[in-house]
C-alpha cells in the first residue's frame, strides 16, 4: 500500500481504499459535514458511519459536497442493533441509503452480533438480516457484505443459513488488541479484516512506548499506531474532526516499522479489553 487510494479486493472483485474516514462520536451538524468533504479533499476515498451513529445525512451531504463523482467514493454503513431481523434490514438499509444520499451502499455491515434485545433469538435474527441483506446484494442496492464485532461462534452460527460468505469482518483491533483467533478465522474465510479504534479512541496516543516509537521514527503517535495496523495486513479506519488531523493521519505510507517495534506493540498491555458480545447491555 503506498496511498490513501490503494485498495484491497474482496472475493468479489470490489476493490475497498485501504484506510477508512471513521465517523464514530461524529456530530450530525455542519462539522461533521465539513470533517467528510475534507478528508476527500485530502484523499479519502473510504467513508464509514453507522445508523447508531445518528449522523448519516451529515456524512451524505460532506459526500456531496466533496463534487467528486459517487462511483468514486467507497461508502461504508452498519445496522444498528434494533433493526435485526428480515423485514426491519431490508427497511433499514433503504433509510440509510436514503439518509446518505447515495443511490447504494458500498459495504453494509451486521453492527453487533448479539443485541441484548434479541437475545433470546440472536441467531435467526442474524440469519434473517442476512438473508435481507443478500437479496440488497442481488438487487444491486449494496456492493458487498459485513460483519462487525463476530467472533467465530457468532460467523458459525451465521454460515448454517447464509448463501454468500461475508466479505468483511470489522474488529477493535489495535497495538495491544490483536483478537488472534477471531483474526485468523476470518481471514481463513477469506474476509478482509478492518480495523476500528486502531488509536484506542486517543488512548494509545499517550502511552510512553509509543511515544518513544514516534520519535525514532519522525512520527505521530498515531501514524505510528496507523502504521501498524496497515502492516498486520488490516484495513484501518481512523478519525478526526480537524483537518490538520485528517492529512496527518493519513501519512503513513513513507515508512516501515522494525520488527522488534511491531512485537512490542502487539504486545503492550492494558489498551482495554474488547467486550464480549454476549454480556453487553446494549
Amino acid at each position: 500500500m503506498n496511498n490513501l487510494r490503494d485498495t484491497f479486493e474482496l472475493r468479489n472483485g470490489v476493490k475497498i481504499p485501504c484506510v477508512g474516514f471513521g465517523t464514530w462520536q461524529a456530530p450530525d451538524d455542519a462539522d461533521t459535514v465539513f470533517a467528510v468533504e475534507a478528508a476527500i479533499r485530502n484523499g479519502y476515498r473510504h467513508i464509514d458511519t453507522a445508523t447508531m451513529y445518528h449522523n448519516e445525512k451529515s456524512v451524505g451531504m460532506g459526500i456531496k459536497n466533496s463534487g467528486v463523482s459517487r462511483d468514486d467514493i467507497f461508502i461504508a454503513t452498519k445496522l444498528q442493533n434494533r433493526d435485526h431481523g428480515y423485514e426491519e434490514t431490508l427497511a433499514a438499509a433503504r433509510r440509510s441509503i436514503e439518509e446518505l444520499d447515495c443511490g447504494y451502499i458500498d459495504l453494509y455491515l451486521i453492527h453487533w452480533p448479539n443485541p441484548q434485545m434479541f437475545r433470546h433469538e440472536w441467531e435467526s435474527r442474524n440469519a434473517g438480516s442476512w438473508k435481507a441483506m443478500e437479496e440488497l446484494y442481488d438487487e444491486g442496492k449494496i456492493r458487498a457484505l459485513g460483519l462487525r464485532n463476530f467472533f467465530r461462534r457468532h460467523i458459525d452460527a451465521l454460515l448454517k443459513t447464509a448463501r454468500i460468505l461475508p466479505h468483511v469482518n470489522q474488529l477493535r483491533l489495535l497495538p495491544g488488541e490483536i483478537q488472534e483467533d477471531n483474526v485468523a478465522y476470518s481471514r481463513e474465510l477469506g474476509m478482509i479484516i478492518e480495523a476500528y479504534s486502531p488509536l484506542g479512541t486517543g488512548g494509545l496516543l499517550g502511552v510512553e512506548e509509543i511515544k518513544r516509537l514516534a520519535e525514532k521514527y519522525g512520527k505521530t503517535a498515531a501514524q505510528v499506531c496507523m502504521r501498524y495496523s496497515l502492516e498486520q495486513g488490516y484495513l484501518p479506519l481512523v478519525k478526526s474532526m480537524k483537518e490538520n488531523r485528517i492529512i496527518e493521519n493519513a501519512q503513513i505510507f513513507d515508512f516501515k516499522l522494525d520488527a522488534a517495534d511491531v512485537a512490542l506493540m502487539a504486545g503492550l498491555p492494558d489498551c482495554g479489553i474488547t467486550k464480549n458480545p454476549d454480556t453487553t447491555t446494549f
